[in-house]
This record gives C-alpha cells, sequence and structure tokens, in this order.
C-alpha cells in the first residue's frame, strides 16, 4: 500500500529521509504545487490530491502544514487511515496567536527574509545531528519566498471542523510552533520539537510500524 507523504512549509520531501516503514508499505511524496491566487488552503488541497493515484487504497501522512493539507484531503479522497506530524487536524487546534496574525495582517508585513533568517538561526540551537541541522537550513533557504508568503496567509484562514477518521496523530511535547496541549494528539513524543520528524525518527518509526502493520 503506498503512503503518501507531505511536507511542511519550507520543507520537502527530505526531511522524511529517516521514516521506515513496515514491509508493505510503499513510501511516496506528494510535492508542493505553485498556488493560485488567492487560493484557500482547502482548494489548494484539492488539486494536490490529484496526484494520489486512483482505485488503490492508501494512507495519507503529513508534516505541520502537509498535515493540514493532509487532513483536507482526507475529506474527498477517504484514505485507509491519515497520519499527522508536528501538526493540527483542525483550525480550532491552531494557537490563539494565529488568529491574533491574522487579524492584523501581520502575515503581510514581515518580510520573509527575516522569517527565513529566524527559522535558520533556530536551527543552529536544536538537538538535530549538524547535517540534519545543514538539511533544514538548506530547505529553508530554497523554499521559494512567493510560496511562504501564500502559505502564510493560507494557514492563518483556513477553517476546517472535520477530523479525519481513523486519525493517529504523533506530536511532541516540546512543539515550539504548534503547542502540545492545543494540538490533541493520539501519540506523545516526549522532548520532541516540531521538527522531531529528524530527531525523533526512531521513536516515530515504531509507532508508524505498530500502526501500519494493524490495518494490512
Amino acid at each position: 500500500m503506498k503512503v503518501y507523504f507531505i511536507a511542511g512549509l519550507g520543507a520537502d520531501s527530505r526531511v522524511f529521509k529517516h521514516i521506515k516503514l513496515p514491509d508493505g508499505y510503499e513510501m511516496e511524496y506528494l510535492h508542493w504545487i505553485k498556488p493560485e491566487p488567492k487560493e484557500t488552503l482547502a482548494h489548494y488541497s484539492i488539486r494536490m490530491s490529484e496526484f494520489i493515484v486512483k482505485d488503490q487504497p492508501f494512507v495519507l501522512a503529513g508534516l505541520s502544514m502537509g498535515g493540514m493539507i493532509a487532513s483536507e484531503i482526507a475529506k474527498i479522497k477517504k484514505p485507509t487511515a491519515t497520519i499527522l506530524f508536528s501538526s493540527v487536524a483542525t483550525s480550532e487546534q491552531l494557537p490563539k496567536r494565529f488568529r491574533v496574525a491574522q487579524r492584523l495582517h501581520l502575515h503581510k508585513m514581515v518580510p520573509i527574509g527575516l522569517l527565513k533568517n529566524i527559522s535558520v538561526f533556530k536551527r543552529v540551537f536544536t538537538a538535530d545531528s549538524k547535517e540534519d541541522q545543514q538539511l533544514l537550513i538548506d530547505m529553508i533557504k530554497t523554499c521559494d519566498a512567493a510560496f511562504i508568503r501564500w502559505a502564510i496567509g493560507a494557514i492563518l484562514g483556513w477553517r476546517n471542523e472535520a477530523v479525519p477518521a481513523p486519525l493517529w496523530h504523533i506530536h511532541g511535547t516540546k512543539d515550539e510552533i504548534l503547542p502540545f496541549k492545543y494540538a490533541k494528539p493520539t501519540h506523545a513524543i516526549n522532548k520532541g520539537n516540531h521538527v522531531m520528524i529528524l530527531s525523533k525518527a526512531a521513536e516515530i518509526n515504531d509507532i508508524l510500524h505498530s500502526m501500519l502493520t494493524s490495518v494490512k
């Protein structure tokens, strides 16, 4: 069975390099596509879902923003299961500061270059290996500024109340972007940060093995 992975904002498929699936599962990636002007996250998700092979059972797995997209795709494509990493299933689980930022239109005023520099600076002080730190820095630096601007606005304007079923939600207790207390995950990774997909991959793989073998 194919498992379609969707990366988070500022990342690409390389962020899943440590993920190992049990026998019988195949990793596939849904890559970013160019957003249309003023496109909502829901509409973008519909267009991205067109790359999923029709009439075959599949699992969706999304990281951060990719998890939000996975939640939207799950409403129309009906995967065997949906897996979220460091994400939220509904817009109600977003931190309140996201709503404040939207009302004040802060995402339109803050320079994208500044946001990139802040993200790069934070990566230097994580527990990730030097190799993984450099990978994250490279992805941040090469991410298209226009896409980042659109994506931030799309996330802030996202409205979704539907929770995918079945849902497996893996979240770190030290997530600095989407705090654990709002996320309501099914599985907790102790001291996992927002990019624990790299630093806590061994623990995540154990959970994935247990979950995926249960649906075969």
